[in-house]
């Protein structure tokens, strides 16, 4: 199922959610749409709160809210994002995102992709993002 999905779906989903995003402080507006091994979708967006570690990016809120639902394997996941809602550039998920995606997929399978829109996207490995990374394996 790796390489046989709807990026467009993926990604468009993405877009039409980045308006739920809850950014008052930033202004940076973003939307992951999480593609777990069942074949379900799970979206998130980033919450920012006044006190700033209190907020959660949109990767991890798709991802937390898929683990929860019991999925444990991460397919894809397409991200979007820009100030005021407005996407102009590929946006990358930080650090703490990536590892979060290194706990639920094969690095060298899951899809992540960067989009600006259904058309204009990269799409790259985890392990192409986080090379040399610490997982469940690693504890084995």
């Amino acid at each position: 199922m790796t390489a046989d999905f709807d990026r467009a779906a993926l990604i468009q989903a993405a877009i039409d959610n980045q308006k739920r995003s809850y950014a008052p402080y930033s202004h940076f507006n973003v939307s992951a749409a999480a593609l777990m091994g069942s074949g379900k979708m799970y979206l998130g967006v980033n919450v920012e709160n006044a006190s700033y570690p209190a907020g959660i990016c949109a990767e991890r809120n798709a991802i937390f809210h898929a683990v929860e639902e019991g999925e444990r394997k991460i397919v894809a996941i397409a991200i979007v994002g820009g100030s005021e809602y407005t996407i102009r550039d590929y946006c990358a998920p930080c650090g703490i995102c990536r590892q979060v995606m290194r706990e639920f997929c094969d690095p060298r399978e899951m899809k992540i992709i960067l989009a600006k829109s259904v058309t204009d996207y990269k799409e790259l490995t985890l392990e192409e993002l986080l090379p040399l990374s610490f997982g469940p394996d690693d504890l084995a």
